[in-house]
Formats: C-alpha cells, sequence, structure tokens
C-alpha cells in the first residue's frame, strides 16, 4: 500500500493562508458589575430567577448585530471581533507574544472565566487584553501551542509552555 499525505481540516501554514484555530465568546463575566450581582442573586433560591433574567440580557449581548463580540484565534494572529461582520477591534501577530497570562477575579471560580493578558517581548504591559474567557487556561494554552508551531524563533528556547 501506498502512503500518501493527506492534509488536515484546519491545519496550515502560515505562509499557504489564515486558518481558524478556536473562536471564544466571553462570558458574562465581562460584565464585572452584572456577574457580581447575578452571582450574589443566583445563591438564594427565591431571587434566583430574576438573576437569570439579568444575566440572560447580557449573554445574549454578545451575539447582537453591535455588540456581538468573539476571540478569534488563527495560525498568525490573534484578534478581538466585533459586530456581526467580524470587524477586528485589536490583534496581536503569533510571532510577537511572549507570553499569555490568566488574571483572575472575584468572579473568576463562579463563571470559570478570567481574562487573558497577552505579553509582548521587553513590557508588562499587555499588547491586548482579553476579558472574561471561558476555559482560560485551556484557551491560554492554545494560544501558545500555535504561536510555538508556527513561530518557534519566537520563543526562548524553542519549547512548549
Amino acid at each position: 500500500m501506498v502512503a500518501m499525505q493527506y492534509p488536515i481540516t484546519g491545519v496550515a501554514p502560515p505562509t499557504l493562508g489564515e486558518v481558524r484555530v478556536r473562536v471564544v465568546w466571553p462570558s458574562v463575566a465581562a460584565s464585572p458589575g452584572i456577574a457580581s450581582l447575578g452571582k450574589a442573586l443566583t445563591r438564594t433560591y427565591v431571587l434566583a430567577p430574576l438573576a437569570w433574567a439579568i444575566m440572560g440580557m447580557v449573554y445574549f449581548a454578545k451575539v447582537m448585530p453591535f455588540t456581538a463580540r468573539r476571540y478569534l484565534l488563527t495560525n498568525r494572529r490573534i484578534m478581538i471581533l466585533r459586530g456581526w461582520a467580524g470587524k477586528v477591534g485589536g490583534e496581536v501577530p503569533l510571532a510577537k507574544i511572549r507570553e499569555v497570562k490568566v488574571v483572575t477575579d472575584a468572579n473568576t471560580n463562579f463563571f470559570r472565566a478570567a481574562d487573558l493578558h497577552i505579553l509582548g517581548d521587553g513590557s508588562e504591559q499587555p499588547l491586548l487584553v482579553l476579558p472574561a474567557v471561558p476555559e482560560p487556561e485551556n484557551f491560554r494554552r492554545a494560544i501558545l501551542y500555535s504561536r510555538d508551531a508556527w513561530f518557534p524563533r519566537a520563543v526562548e528556547g524553542g519549547g512548549a509552555p
């Protein structure tokens, strides 16, 4: 039998084109005041339905035409996309990423979401902040693994995170 090379769906080197690796929609925790109120009301049985209604408005706002927001990781960059059309609201090329830090707050455990700070070389100021990323450690690793796979020279030592 002759061995043939088959492409893997969704995997392509950056030189061939930009391919989506992963898309993440922000959590309700992106609105800290609403998230804290919802968290407090959810702990009561009587007011929990009110909490769901309040948090539901914020939850569904992420898919409305003018308020939609999502985070897109490709084989070339990480981006914040806004609106249904996906207008780029911020981006960082993978080659410029030195580290991705998970920044937690009081709502992190309840909503299982945290902010991701994308750091570049020479500064502790983030190049990009992704607020309220669900399962932040998984998305952090996806970013770093994509960077390491396509831009190994960007990493000192060339090892995986």
